[in-house]
């Protein structure tokens, strides 16, 4: 178990009113566990600016009647297997697909996974969340 350190830190006045209001706003019960998020998440854009390996999901939004398409997309997440945990399809309606492709891979090999799946005629929308995998996170 980790043990709990106490610091102080030093704000402008109105900073702080504009912070506690925000994080009001977001339901926390303190500031601690704001800054606690605030730093994490700190780490978790570090993790994805140095290359080390992490998670994330892409989301695609696509009409499957769209000549080939899902067989593009079959293809790339095959080339892709190694970097691919889990994956699900969703039927929207009787035209639209969500698609959501669950990643563990280095931070560029996620970019290039996602440029390659939205790039696709016929993806009306792609979304991508990124994350760690927790291993480097306290």
């Amino acid at each position: 178990m980790t043990k709990t350190v106490r610091f102080g830190v030093s704000l402008d006045r109105d900073l702080l009113k504009t912070f506690d209001r925000v994080i009001r706003g977001r339901h926390y019960t303190n500031r601690s566990e704001a800054i606690r998020d605030l730093i994490r998440d700190n780490l978790v854009q570090k993790e994805w600016e140095d290359n080390k390996e992490v998670a994330g999901a892409v989301m695609l939004l696509y009409n499957h009647n769209q000549r080939e398409l899902v067989s593009r997309l079959m293809n790339i997440q095959h080339q892709y297997h190694h970097a691919i945990i889990s994956t699900q399809h969703i039927h929207l309606d009787h035209t639209c697909c969500l698609e959501i492709v669950v990643l563990k891979t280095t931070a560029a090999g996620a970019h290039e996974l996602f440029n390659a799946l939205k790039s696709q005629r016929g993806v009306k929308h792609a979304g991508f969340t990124v994350t760690s995998t927790g291993a480097e996170l306290a």
